[in-house]
């Protein structure tokens, strides 16, 4: 049999490499044959991995070392870690999910690619409105620098609740890769995006608690029924940046069993149609999610003593 695919013996970059839909992103292409290098705090136990390197995403510095390792050229990069911002705080979700990307595709990827080089983001159906709210995302989007984007999100980072930085993230990945979409195409570099529905993985509980229930999660995976597992998120990015993709560049591959459509026909409500930096909705927002938290520790006082 032909092999389509074409990964074998190719070099490629995988973050968040160590659970959902990262790992079963190293699954796959280890099973096609290809060098995989895998990044991620916690280790990666995929066999057939080249390397795993430990790495928080939201570190500059942390990033730098590790492109230290990694082959000066790179064929593929997967940029899959991501955080919802239930657990950790805005300036970290915001960096791991959209700085990281930016700065790793600008300072490394730009360098190390050859014609024929591809790179994919995993956003999320979160990031889908960013045409609507591109004012609100240029400034960052167009910043070059680490410093530059920790600067001007700043303000939000102090006043926004962190689960807005998920959001905001996802919009400015999408932005930033539409736009570099253009400027790689003249290197003979594709990119592209996979923005997911509602995903089983190791976040799913975080999420499940921003909506409220499984139910309400579930319902956020379109006509499914269920959520999908990593495997199904995982298929889109490796076919991206397969040789079965050579003449796809700047897509926005939306994974999400018909649920945009069902908000495109007016069928169903987009409650993500909103403001991501303004700062009323940030603090009704902010107040909300400390509430509910107030309400959730007075419902179960004992949990509260959990370590």
């Amino acid at each position: 049999m032909k092999n389509y695919f074409g990964y074998t013996d190719k070099i490629c970059v995988v973050t968040g490499a160590t659970s959902g839909m990262g790992k079963a992103t190293v699954e796959i292409l280890v099973d096609l044959g290809a060098k995989v290098y895998a990044l991620d705090l916690n280790p990666c136990t995929v066999e057939g991995i080249t390397k795993f390197i430990k790495c928080n995403l939201a570190k500059k510095e942390e990033i730098d070392e590790a492109f230290k390792i990694i082959p000066e050229h790179i064929d593929c990069f997967f940029g899959v870690a991501g955080l919802s911002g239930a657990k950790t705080d805005y300036r970290t979700t915001f960096d791991c999910n959209y700085t990281a990307n930016m700065y790793i595709t600008l300072n490394y990827l730009k360098n190390r690619m050859n014609k024929g080089g591809a790179i994919v983001y995993c956003t999320s159906t979160a990031g889908l409105e960013w045409k609507k709210f591109k004012k609100e995302q240029n400034k960052v989007v167009h910043a070059k620098t680490w410093e530059e984007v920790q600067e001007l999100t700043k303000k939000l980072a102090a006043s926004a609740p962190a689960t807005f930085a998920y959001m905001y993230s996802k919009r400015c990945t999408s932005q930033f890769a539409c736009e570099q979409s253009v400027e790689f195409a003249k290197l003979g570099i594709r990119i592209n995006n996979v923005l997911p529905a509602s995903t089983d993985t190791g976040m799913k509980q975080e999420f499940q608690d921003m909506v409220g229930s499984e139910e309400g999660l579930i319902a956020q995976a379109g006509l499914a029924g269920r959520l999908a597992n990593p495997e199904e998120m995982a298929y889109p990015m490796v076919f991206l940046n397969s040789e079965m993709a050579s003449f796809v560049s700047g897509l926005d591959m939306v994974v999400d069993y018909t649920d945009t459509c069902l908000k495109t026909l007016g069928l169903k409500k987009n409650l993500e149609a909103v403001s991501a930096t303004n700062p009323i909705i940030c603090a009704l927002a902010k107040k909300m999610i400390t509430k509910s938290a107030n309400n959730t520790k007075a419902l179960n006082p004992g949990k509260n003593n959990e370590k």
